[in-house]
């Protein structure tokens, strides 16, 4: 009987062996299965270099920089020119012209040196700029009724802005003023006029250095290479559309015209 439970618990070890999936010797030499093999060691392991990251391409050779940047000189101020027709022309074509900038579009002063009336205004209005010429449109045909009231037309007077073109809302910071300022005495120099009608209130406080509301009605003396010019302001004949109750006030200024004529 005991041989047979021998063969009986031989028997149900292999059999469960079997199940577990073990149905061969992997050898006779003890396996050693605890002991931590040599390719496991981090002490064994083969030190390896890092992987050096590729040299960046050359950039093309029109984006080199071939020489050390050179710093921008400062710009010095516009040269006017002291005769009247290259004074007009550089008007016209110079970018050196303050306040050229603003637009391509120049609107150019009209009329001969010497006139007995001079008009001027800051900078052209839209439609000035829209049809090439200074006073256009609606309020054009008010400014000639203006100087028809006093006994004068366009003919009898030199038409200019100070600057050829209009700045971004009709206004200008104080770098540009300050360049403007120069070329407004450079100006009146050259076109020496019997007297002056200054037009729209940034023109009289350039000018005159007065408000418009302080200077309607008023003779003003101009100071001008140690004489003086009279001048006399009003609005803007554009203005003047959009506000008729000013036009009395223009009337006040423009009557002073005719004193002494």
């Amino acid at each position: 009987m005991g041989g047979r439970n021998s063969a009986l618990l031989a028997e149900s070890y292999h059999d469960w062996w079997s199940l577990a999936g073990v149905e061969a010797l992997v050898g006779e030499a003890p396996a050693g299965w605890l002991a931590v093999p040599v390719a496991n060691d981090a002490a064994a392991r083969p030190r390896v270099s890092p992987i050096a990251e590729p040299e960046p391409a050359p950039l093309p050779a029109a984006l080199q920089r071939q020489s050390p940047p050179v710093e921008a000189k400062a710009k010095g101020p516009a040269v006017f020119p002291d005769e009247w027709t290259a004074f007009q022309g550089w008007l016209a074509a110079s970018s050196d012209v303050p306040g050229s900038q603003w637009d391509a579009r120049r609107v150019l002063p009209v009329g001969n040196p010497g006139a007995p009336l001079m008009l001027l205004t800051a900078w052209p209005e839209i439609d000035d700029q829209r049809d090439g010429e200074l006073f256009s449109g609606p309020a054009g045909n008010l400014l000639d009724a203006m100087l028809r009231a006093i006994g004068m037309a366009r003919a009898d007077c030199y038409l200019a802005s100070l600057a050829v073109t209009r700045p971004p809302g009709g206004r200008c910071d104080d770098d540009a003023a300050a360049d403007l300022d120069r070329l407004l005495w450079h100006h009146l120099r050259l076109a020496r006029p019997g007297r002056l009608l200054l037009i729209g209130s940034d023109i009289v406080r350039m000018t005159a250095n007065t408000q418009l509301a302080e200077a309607r009605g008023k003779l003003l003396d101009i100071n001008q290479d140690g004489g003086k010019m009279e001048a006399v302001a009003v609005a803007s004949p554009a203005m003047l559309l959009a506000r008729p109750a000013q036009k009395a006030a223009a009337w006040d200024s423009l009557k002073l015209l005719n004193r002494g004529r």
